[in-house]
């Protein structure tokens, strides 16, 4: 990535990019470092990440052999109106008005 800067440091910034959307720009100031070189190093660690990421066809067809019925991508509470009966209440969320998914697994069903 950079020879000058330690890898360490260029993880913190990266980290400080992705998890708290702090901007390239505040950070390249406080740093000494430009902005668009923080830019191309989180291009750099999202195209890494995204190369070791399952693919979402592969990711789907693994769900159907396993009998699944819904699929939770990233913890989304989807807008719904009140499902009745008892088994969907627990998912619902009165403050929220959404519903989320909820998974049981069983051993059988367990990534190895």
């Amino acid at each position: 990535m950079s020879g000058s800067v330690p890898a360490g440091r260029i993880v913190v910034i990266v980290l400080a990019v992705l998890r708290h959307d702090q901007r390239a720009a505040d950070l390249a100031g406080g740093n000494g470092i430009a902005a668009t070189t923080i830019r191309r190093w989180t291009d750099e660690v999202v195209a890494l990440l995204a190369a070791g990421a399952p693919r979402l066809d592969g990711a789907l067809a693994k769900v159907a052999r396993r009998g699944g019925e819904a699929v939770l991508i990233d913890g989304t509470l989807i807008p719904t109106r009140r499902r009745t009966g008892k088994d969907n209440r627990k998912n619902y969320s009165g403050s929220t008005s959404a519903t989320a998914c909820t998974s049981s697994r069983s051993p059988t069903n367990a990534d190895a």
